[in-house]
């Protein structure tokens, strides 16, 4: 029994042993303690340094920042949550450094997937190096992108649960499938979950058309209802995260929007739809899953001293070798305002994808014919308007994520999956062998044909011209000739490249089928030339040139002007105009920063970005070239009244240079002396940049009901912060009359509550979104606390959760063991 156990367990030991040497050698420089920076890590340290600091040094963790935007929920930030029953194993992989725990949890990851489908382990092997390496799983960590990385790879062997769980194995199934789809969903990235459900969706109706044929529905609705309970324990562990995601998106860009920005929306709630589609996959860009370079890769790629740029530039006299090794060029000439590199699947995989369409049964072929189609569809976006628009206007929840080429990650499972099913059946002589004959034929034609016609004749492709070519002129116009050359020779390359790959596999295929070579061999064969083929792509992306002898907070250091900021210890805000505010997080590394970094910011303060400080920015930078004195560049800072009520006290300029003092700015909050009635939140945020906002104050119908008539005859009256902390703030207050104070903190009524002297008052919202409230005359202390119901509530759910999960599993093993027993004793 126990060398039966061994011999089973080999193969496993040995995929798991192969998974971490490859990984070690891809990613060799984490040997010598280097690091892949990565922009998204460079941005996410900024945008979490005051909520990692806080929780460093305080039990209960910040669920709010001041970092960016003014304040906002750290929930999509760095939202600390109690452990829960998949957490051993989430961290179980970080033992490993990144990158290198990434590429192992892909390799894993679908080799349980194919484990699931009953593939043998070492072709198992095969698909999982198959999926592994596949461009964008790449791309993506190069940029940083770790929840996306880690999301995709715990997604896959949700997808084989589900099919164990309809292949006569429904609980084992389904308890995996609760344990995968609860850790995917805690990696946090929800686009990537959202895909997946959509390929299990696909399965789900394939299995019920098969059902139904095979007069076995009741065993499908049992089969619905474990996999119902999978899902219900995946939603609970997560409670925390989604019911806080949920409730902040109902007010942030993703959600249904306020009243002011209602006619900014074209779909009904979630984000624009030009905003959805901007990075849409061109329609003949989809060829790039076939050979790389179909586009010209990156936009900001590398050539060499032998291509038309690098001649052009050693006939003109440059140093070309070292222009050549430094520079880089725009090379993309696709679709989309511009991209890291494309999404490249594998020459062979294509091939193998092809010919799994000929060979492997109905039940498996066709969801995954469906679902890699519908993939391609909609990744084209704005290619394709009339299915993106139904898909955005009447499929829930899509219109919540931009970026529709990312949808391509369907493709990115279900062809190495058909690839790998395409291979079993050949091993297994599961085929009539006329009809395989034709089925390679054709699978060569339909790949290795497409890919040596634009070898032979790339012209097909286009034109190679880009629109960005037009900003070489002077004495870079030549690139205006060369680049385009240059694009033509990459894609004659690599569709030569995926031709011979393409040529070879298919005669490993044909040399197994005459018996030429075994089934070790074809493995060997196949599984190398794989590699081949996809692992130099994936370095082309993330390579050794990628990683720094340093850590991404060491990359970050602070400016002159910061290290002047961080001398004044008080509260305020930073503005930085030295990079673009609304699109960086650096500077919240090191102050409180107007702007940010956030692709889910609150909807009421990208209307303020749009409808005033962007005007009241471009105003400044106006001022600023007629300037001649330090008096001429704050006189006009006293005009920026909506910058000024956000408490801009710095203005970053030069980053090598001290930073404007701002003696305009309100400070973090002030007493009033009027309040100015509007109809709505439309008129509110068009009437805030027209008042005095540090004695008057904005207020709807609704709001100024509840408001004193008469206030502020005190004018000798004081309000002071007192004690700052990012999720609570602590005033002193003094009056001989009522005063209307309105606070520099925007207004988010999901958490926030007020104290006067430890009880429970109302506030409420002015200046379009910051928060104001009525003070009786008086001495005494003003609290706000960030402390959302939500939090709580999600915790609770997710403890409940993990014991029933825990309890499933353990019921499940139970089962499992008596099943083995009663096998024994017969």
């Amino acid at each position: 029994m126990n060398k039966q156990i061994w011999s089973k367990s080999v193969p496993h030991l040995v995929a798991i042993l192969f998974f971490i040497i490859v990984s070690y050698i891809y990613f060799s420089p984490v040997i010598e303690g280097k690091v892949v920076i990565g922009h998204d890590n460079q941005t996410w340290a900024g945008m979490s340094k005051e909520t990692m600091d806080y929780n460093a040094t305080h039990k209960t963790p910040t669920l709010w920042t001041n970092s960016m935007f003014g304040g906002m929920p750290t929930y999509q930030i760095a939202m600390k949550t109690p452990a829960d029953a998949v957490s051993f194993i989430y961290s179980f992989f970080t033992v490993f450094p990144r990158p290198v725990y990434y590429l192992i949890l892909y390799l894993i990851g679908f080799y349980i997937l194919m484990l699931a489908l009953r593939i043998n382990p070492w072709l198992s092997m095969i698909g999982a190096a198959a999926f592994a390496f596949a461009s964008y799983n790449f791309i993506i960590i190069a940029a940083g992108h770790s929840s996306k990385a880690i999301t995709i790879a715990y997604m896959a062997p949700v997808i084989g649960s589900v099919v164990m769980a309809f292949r006569e194995r429904r609980w084992l199934g389904a308890i995996l499938t609760a344990i995968f789809l609860g850790l995917g969903i805690k990696a946090g990235h929800f686009q990537i979950v959202y895909y997946v459900l959509i390929i299990i969706l696909i399965l789900g109706i394939s299995e019920l058309i098969y059902s139904i044929k095979d007069k076995q529905f009741g065993d499908f609705l049992k089969t619905l209802g474990a996999l119902g309970i999978s899902l219900v324990l995946a939603v609970g562990i997560n409670a925390t995260t989604l019911l806080t995601t949920y409730e902040y998106g109902q007010y942030s860009m993703r959600g249904q929007g306020s009243s002011a920005s209602q006619n900014h929306q074209s779909n009904k709630g979630g984000l624009d739809k030009d905003y959805i589609t901007q990075w849409s996959y061109g329609i003949g860009e989809t060829l790039t899953l076939l050979i790389p370079d179909f586009r010209g890769g990156a936009s900001d790629g590398t050539l060499t001293e032998n291509s038309a740029t690098g001649q052009k530039l050693d006939a003109l006299g440059a140093d070309a070798s070292q222009i050549m090794s430094t520079q880089k060029w725009p090379l993309y000439w696709g679709n989309q305002p511009m991209t890291s590199g494309p999404v490249y699947v594998g020459a062979i995989v294509c091939f193998l994808f092809v010919l799994g369409l000929f060979l492997v049964e109905g039940r498996y072929k066709w969801w995954l014919l469906a679902a890699t189609i519908l993939s391609v569809m909609l990744a084209w976006g704005k290619n394709f308007g009339l299915m993106t628009d139904f898909f955005i206007d009447h499929v829930p929840m899509y219109n919540k994520f931009r970026t529709v080429s990312m949808i391509l990650v369907i493709a990115g499972y279900t062809m190495p999956i058909l690839a790998v099913l395409a291979i079993q059946r050949i091993v297994k002589g599961e085929y009539d062998q006329e009809k395989f004959k034709k089925a390679l034929y054709w699978s060569l034609g339909i790949t290795g044909g497409l890919s040596l016609l634009f070898a032979l004749i790339p012209s097909l492709a286009g034109n190679f011209m880009s629109p960005s070519d037009n900003q070489f002129t002077g004495n870079y116009a030549f690139l205006q000739n060369t680049l385009p050359i240059d694009r033509e020779s990459l894609l004659r390359s690599d569709a030569f490249r995926s031709f011979i790959f393409i040529l070879l596999a298919g005669a490993a295929i044909w040399l197994f089928t005459k018996k030429k070579i075994n089934t070790s061999w074809l493995y060997i064969s196949l599984g190398v030339l794989i590699l081949l083929d996809m692992y130099p792509v994936a370095k082309r992306y993330l390579n050794d040139s990628n990683f720094e002898s340093k850590t991404v907070a060491a990359s970050i250091k602070p400016s002159v002007a910061d290290k002047a900021i961080l001398q004044d210890t008080t509260y305020y805000r930073v503005l930085n105009l030295s990079v673009s505010p609304f699109n960086d997080a650096s500077t919240s590394y090191f102050h409180k920063s107007i702007g940010g970094y956030h692709g889910a910011k609150l909807r009421e303060y990208q209307d303020l970005i749009d409808a005033q400080l962007i005007p009241e920015i471009e105003s400044i930078f106006s001022s600023f070239k007629q300037a001649k004195t330090a008096a001429d560049i704050q006189q006009p800072l006293a005009a920026q009244v909506v910058l000024n009520m956000l408490d801009m006290k710095y203005l970053i300029y030069d980053p090598q240079a001290p930073p404007i003092l701002n003696p305009y700015a309100n400070g973090s909050q002030w007493l009033i002396r009027k309040v100015v009635t509007v109809p709505d939140q439309a008129a509110a945020l068009q009437k805030v940049g027209q008042i005095d906002t540090k004695h008057e104050a904005v207020v709807t119908q609704s709001v100024a009901t509840t408001l004193p008539s008469s206030f502020g005859s005190d004018t000798t009256a004081t309000i002071t912060l007192q004690k700052y902390e990012p999720n609570k703030l602590v005033y002193d207050y003094q009056s001989k009359s009522p005063q209307i104070a309105v606070f520099s903190e925007i207004y988010y009524p999901k958490g926030w509550n007020a104290y006067i002297d430890g009880k429970k008052v109302p506030f409420v919202k002015a200046d379009y979104l910051l928060r104001a409230m009525a003070l009786n005359a008086g001495q005494y202390q003003i609290m706000f606390r960030f402390d959302p119901k939500s939090y709580s509530l999600g915790n609770a759910i997710s403890m409940i959760s993990s014991i029933l999960l825990i309890l499933f599993v353990l019921g499940g093993l139970f089962l499992l063991f008596r099943k083995c027993r009663k096998k024994r004793e017969q």
